[in-house]
């Protein structure tokens, strides 16, 4: 056995030791592949870090895009479900021109003509977003917004056949105050109103060559008629490139239509705004200068050269200024011409632009007082406003006693405009004798010859020599001014009805000579008026008068000076003859008379011509020069009207038929159709003018007795007995179609005489003839009626 073991021995020793080369060999192949997969390894670790970090890179750089530009990362939507959709914030995606309209259409709203914003129209452009205004007639479209769109400039929309836009940004926009608008004409003498009216804009224009840069101005404008005139108003927008912002910078009013303008008015080389409020022979230009600001949104503004503030202080210099607020434009133009001599030196530039803002008034006052006027009062309205007192001493002297009264009237009507110039030219220089005898002229004639002998009698160094010949300037007014101790500032303003008196009783009247006798020469009879309205100096008071209640110590005196009569009693009594023309006679005032809540004057005239069998003869009106104005608007035709507003017209249609029923003017019965109404009625005129103070127009329809009995079938000559009984009637509707004003009241005798515009008073009104009078009846917001 241990022979057997050792020789087995040896073999397993041979099988377990291998040979040595073949050990290396076996050995080195296993380090080749542990190499190769290494290399594998790492290359696979270094693409897959290289790929995390562009995706890290690229998602960090849609997550910085998305937080300030999300439409950049809009196309990412295409390939997300619609539950992982990116949101964009208040960014939308963006749209054609069609697209726009469509969503627009569906709010009720329509696009406007579209204004380039720069050169290549397509890239970014200005839209007016308008919307219809409710129970509107004409001109109904009314500016509600502004949008800047901006052409898309991805990839995905830009390779399309249509071009895309994102709206960049808008503004809401509202029309100025109506208060605001008329505010140049009312001169500070308006009545408040119930409620704040915003007029529309209808128009919206872009500002060409000359503007300020960089950006582009606007002009949001509107129009309001105001009596025969129209007023322009509006608001200038700019548009700000470099924020992409829209932003008004003022509002504006224009009482002759004149639209904003750029122009070179100051020294630097910016242009300015140009806004003109002139009215009648007064200018009145507001020049806007472009300055920088502090404010991210608002780098600009529109900043006005103002008269108020020196920009120097120099006493001659402010003595300048101070005539130039008062009007007297060229005479401040040329002591600041002798100042800026005097100086050697340049203007600074708030001095410079003062200045120039004086030159451009004086420019204007000038051409005027160079023209020829045909009115004496125009002529010498014209040269005082241009300062030329002595030429208009002139033009008073050498007119005759009834044009001199021209001048009377108009130094009566004035508003302290003249007198401020007159006072303004003798705080600086006491010593002009020609400024001196206007001031006295103006003074007589608003508050009495010896009121303004008193004040002469004041003045310092005033001669023998000119007080004489001022005094007799003075005696020229004989004619046109009662010598009168009592005061009165404001011109009269009377509406009244005159009725016959057979006597008089001096004891029931007041006058202002409580010991003269109430008397008539050169054939004059008496007449009373019963006074309707009248304007005390503030507002208007309507009869029946409850709040008149005069002083027991001279009521005479505080009625006189209450009623503006005490320089001119004379009153104007109209009377229509039956051809429809006016016959006018001057009467004057002698002497008044309140009993109970009536008003009354007593006035002596020459016979008026009466008519007192014809009881639809329209009553004798009476009213003082001043009261009012007559507004007459062009007549139109139903079938015209039609045209404009069809459906307003069937509306309208039917609502008149139906007054005419009612009235007893025409068969009662079915109303017909509107092609019927319309082929009877279609040639009646009727007049739109806005009579409720919103900018909407009314509709006025007058009726006359021939075209009512044309609508009933009867024979002609029954035909011609209705036309003999009946009178014209008026109807007039509203904006909405509805009735708001009509005669058409069975037997009770009503009917509107004429629209009127009153003194210092915004909406018009109308002059209604009653039973036995005549009454103003203006429209109240509160009640939504004339009263």
């Amino acid at each position: 056995m241990a022979n057997r073991s050792r020789k087995l021995t040896p073999k397993a020793s041979k099988v377990n030791k291998p040979h040595t080369g073949a050990m290396k060999r076996v050995a080195k192949k296993p380090q080749k592949k542990q190499q190769r997969g290494s290399w594998l390894s790492s290359t696979l670790a270094i693409a897959i870090l290289l790929s995390s970090a562009s995706l890290i890179m690229a998602f960090a750089w849609i997550s910085v895009l998305f937080i300030f530009n999300p439409d950049q990362v809009s196309w990412l939507n295409k390939i997300l479900p619609a539950w992982a959709q990116i949101p964009l914030g208040n960014h939308e995606r963006p749209q054609s021109l069609k697209q726009i309209q469509l969503d627009l259409s569906k709010k009720k709203q329509i696009i406007g003509k579209s204004l380039p914003l720069h050169q290549d129209a397509e890239n970014s452009f200005l839209l007016p977003v308008f919307q219809q205004r409710a129970n509107c007639q004409s001109n109904c479209e009314e500016l509600v917004e502004l949008r800047v769109y901006q052409r898309s400039q991805e990839l995905e929309f830009k390779s399309r056949s249509e071009n895309y836009y994102y709206l960049a940004t808008q503004l809401p926009v509202t029309g100025p105050e109506e208060a605001f608008v008329i505010s140049p004409l009312l001169d500070g003498r308006s009545e408040p109103q119930d409620i704040s009216i915003y007029l529309p804009l209808t128009e919206v224009q872009r500002f060409e060559d000359g503007t300020p840069s960089p950006g582009v101005w606007f002009n949001l404008r509107g129009q309001r008629q105001q009596g025969t005139g129209a007023i322009a108003y509006g608001h200038i927008v700019y548009y700000n490139p470099e924020r992409t912002n829209l932003l008004q910078m003022l509002s504006w009013t224009s009482p002759n239509g004149q639209l904003p303008k750029w122009q070179q008015v100051t020294g630097n080389n910016t242009k300015e705004l140009v806004v003109d409020q002139t009215v009648g022979l007064e200018p009145y230009l507001q020049v806007y200068q472009v300055k920088p600001l502090k404010l991210f949104f608002k780098p600009i503004q529109l900043e006005v050269v103002s008269l108020q503030l020196p920009a120097l202080k120099d006493s001659a210099y402010q003595n300048a200024l101070s005539i130039a607020r008062s009007g007297l434009w060229t005479p401040a133009f040329k002591w600041l011409k002798f100042i800026q001599k005097q100086r050697k030196r340049v203007l600074p530039e708030a001095a410079q632009a003062q200045m120039d803002l004086i030159r451009l008034h004086s420019q204007l006052t000038k051409i005027q007082a160079d023209k020829n006027w045909a009115s004496p009062s125009q002529q010498a309205l014209a040269d005082l406003i241009d300062g030329r007192w002595e030429k208009a001493l002139q033009v008073f002297e050498a007119s005759p006693h009834h044009n001199a009264q021209e001048i009377v009237t108009l130094l009566k009507a004035d508003k302290n405009r003249l007198w401020n110039r007159t006072a303004a030219a003798l705080r600086v220089n006491p010593n002009q004798q020609k400024v001196q005898a206007w001031a006295a002229l103006i003074l007589a004639v608003q508050r009495g010859e010896g009121y303004a002998n008193s004040w002469l009698k004041t003045q310092p160094k005033i001669t023998e020599d000119n007080l004489a010949y001022i005094q007799g300037l003075l005696k020229r007014l004989n004619g046109g001014v009662t010598k009168s101790r009592i005061s009165s500032t404001h011109p009269s303003q009377i509406v009244g009805t005159v009725q016959p008196i057979t006597q008089v009783n001096s004891t029931e009247w007041l006058q202002p000579n409580s010991t003269a006798d109430l008397k008539l020469i050169d054939n004059q009879v008496w007449y009373q008026v019963e006074v309707s309205a009248f304007n005390d100096g503030k507002r208007w008071l309507n009869s029946p008068f409850e709040n008149l209640n005069p002083p027991k110590t001279f009521p005479a005196k505080f009625f006189w000076e209450t009623l503006g009569i005490s320089s001119d009693p004379a009153i104007q009594i109209v009377v229509w003859l039956p051809n429809g023309e006016q016959q006018i006679t001057t009467a004057a005032i002698k002497a008044v008379q309140l009993q109970g809540k009536i008003f009354r004057l007593l006035v002596a005239s020459p016979k008026i011509l009466e008519n007192q069998n014809d009881v639809f003869q329209r009553r004798p009106l009476a009213l003082t020069n001043a009261a009012l104005e007559w507004v007459q608007p062009s007549p139109i035709t139903l079938q015209e009207l039609h045209q404009q507003n069809p459906q307003g017209v069937k509306v309208m249609l039917s609502s008149v038929w139906q007054s005419l029923q009612q009235s007893g003017e025409i068969l009662p019965g079915a109303i017909p159709s509107f092609e019927q109404m319309q082929e009877k009625l279609g040639d009646w005129p009727v007049q739109v003018i806005d009579l409720t103070n919103n900018t909407q127009p009314e509709i006025i329809l007058t009726i006359s007795a021939a075209a009512i009995a044309s609508l009933n079938q009867s024979t002609p000559e029954i035909q011609g007995e209705n036309t003999k009984l009946t009178r014209n009637r008026t109807i007039i509707l509203s904006d909405s179609n509805e009735v708001i004003y009509t005669d058409f009241k069975g037997n009770y005798r009503q009917r509107l005489s004429a629209i009127a515009k009153l003194s210092g008073v915004q909406s018009l009104a109308l002059l209604v003839e009653n039973a036995d009078k005549y009454s103003l009846k203006r429209w109240s917001q509160k009640t939504q009626r004339f009263e």
